[in-house]
């Protein structure tokens, strides 16, 4: 794996907080029909030179770059609600104890 490559990201028309991390100047004509589908017309958000121990909001550098090798792309979905919701229940749970 390269130590460090140039990439872009672009969000979602259809999806809220959903993103795609590509190498930069990828063809989008590339990336799965499927995936091409469901994202809608890719909204560029920012390009960035990424390197393994770069931390990124919702994940790594590292994990990034595995993906865009294997896949040639790196997907970022939006966290589940309803995970949030069961560990504040939790949580709450806790403190009334």
């Amino acid at each position: 794996m390269k130590e460090r490559e140039f990439i872009s990201v672009f969000k979602s028309s259809r999806k809220a907080d959903t993103y795609v991390f590509v190498r930069r100047g990828q063809d989008w004509d590339e990336l799965p029909e499927g995936l091409r589908g469901i994202f809608g017309a890719p909204i560029h958000s920012m390009d960035l030179l990424l390197t393994p121990d770069r931390k990124l909001a919702r994940t790594t550098g590292q994990q990034v770059l595995e993906a865009i090798k294997e896949k040639d792309f790196y997907l970022q979905m939006p966290e589940e609600q309803e995970g949030y919701v069961v560990e504040f229940k939790r949580k709450l749970e806790q403190h009334e104890k």
